[in-house]
């Protein structure tokens, strides 16, 4: 059965790691970007956790304390049992766990992910085989303009003014206006040409 995909709003929440691996790490780098209160526990960490920014790390073994007031709990220890611990011990809170390597411990997946700027695309596989989604990872990677997160900041930016100055029935079809216009420039409008195409709408 398929996954259905969500996105969180992480920003200030706590994200608990438990684990201090190579795996681990992954996940903290992965989520870095996120705005999460990042936290990792574990009796000892590989160096690469010694220099990331914004990490909390507790260094001692797992508490069930622990997971209080998370938005999401990674287990990603070489424990199974510990693993199995943590994994029941969201459920029981009710707190989305993702058990590194283990689907059946898991309430949620965790994706393969494209960032750039306002940008996140998440794929899954549904646990079938996580090289197919690193796989289709790269190819959305390539995919994706140079100047994207420009380009989202630009449409962000110009969103309160299309909504003020357009009725509703010609918004929508002035949003896919602007943005194919940057598209096909690769890059943000200027004022000018902004304003052309307002008037144009």
């Amino acid at each position: 059965m398929p996954l259905f995909p969500i996105f969180l709003n992480l920003e200030g929440r706590k994200v608990l790691i438990v684990g201090g691996g190579h795996v681990a790490l992954r996940k903290a780098e992965r989520l870095g970007p996120y705005g999460g209160l990042v936290t990792a526990v574990a009796p000892e960490f590989v160096d690469g956790f010694l220099s990331l920014p914004g990490v909390t790390r507790l260094e001692r073994r797992f508490e069930p304390g622990d997971i209080d007031g998370a938005a999401l709990v990674i287990a990603a220890t070489d424990d199974r049992e510990l693993n199995a611990a943590v994994s029941e011990l969201c459920g029981w809170e009710g707190i989305p766990v993702n058990v590194v390597d283990d689907l059946e411990l898991c309430s949620f997946v965790f994706p393969a992910l494209v960032h750039r700027g306002e940008l996140s695309v998440g794929v899954s596989t549904g646990g079938a085989s996580p090289s197919a989604a690193r796989y289709m990872r790269r190819r959305i990677e390539e995919l994706v303009p140079e100047h994207f997160e420009e380009i989202l900041d630009f449409l962000a930016s110009r969103r309160a003014e299309v909504r003020e100055t357009l009725p509703p029935e010609r918004r929508g079809e002035a949003y896919s206006a602007l943005f194919g216009r940057c598209m096909d420039l690769g890059r943000a409008l200027t004022e000018e040409e902004f304003s052309r195409l307002m008037e144009e709408a």
